[in-house]
């Protein structure tokens, strides 16, 4: 995927409980076109994701990465460790339909998936579909700036 000729960049990482999908998705990513940076867990051994989640999610916020893709065995508690950076809008997603309205209404800047709820066909059709999908703005524009207010209360 390119955007203005360039190669469109995404940073990955995961825990142990998605590691093997973390490893299948980069793939589809390279596939897809895309520059990869993964920032680990490099296996199945036991790991905290929330050091995974702020170490990704701090590179998002900062800007250096438009988007950001996490792995955990559902998705959820590296979806509520990422959400804790400001700036941040991480969507656990396990269908193609919320992939979509994540990145249209929600702007969501981080798609967190779950190993041990999705196949890997599934997880690579919400990915697509997650990277192709725009923000509409519009009225989701005056939503997303209510978040970011909430945020810096």
């Amino acid at each position: 995927m390119t955007r203005n000729g360039q190669k469109q960049k995404i940073i990955v990482a995961s825990d142990h409980g998605g590691f093997e999908l973390k490893t299948t998705l980069i793939e589809t990513l390279k596939n897809l076109g895309m520059e990869v940076e993964d920032l680990g867990t490099n296996n199945t051994e036991s790991v905290d994701y929330p050091d995974f989640a702020k170490a990704l999610a701090t590179r998002v916020a900062s800007g250096e990465f438009e988007r950001g893709l996490l792995c955990c065995g559902t998705g959820i508690g590296i979806s509520i460790a990422a959400n804790k950076v400001a700036g941040i809008r991480a969507a656990v997603v396990s269908d193609v339909f919320s992939a979509k309205m994540s990145r249209a209404h929600n702007n969501a800047n981080i798609l967190c998936l779950g190993e041990r709820v999705l196949d890997t066909e599934k997880a690579r059709e919400i990915l697509k579909i997650w990277l192709e999908t725009n923000f509409e703005g519009g009225r989701h524009e005056n939503r997303v700036r209510k978040i970011h207010e909430i945020e810096s209360s």
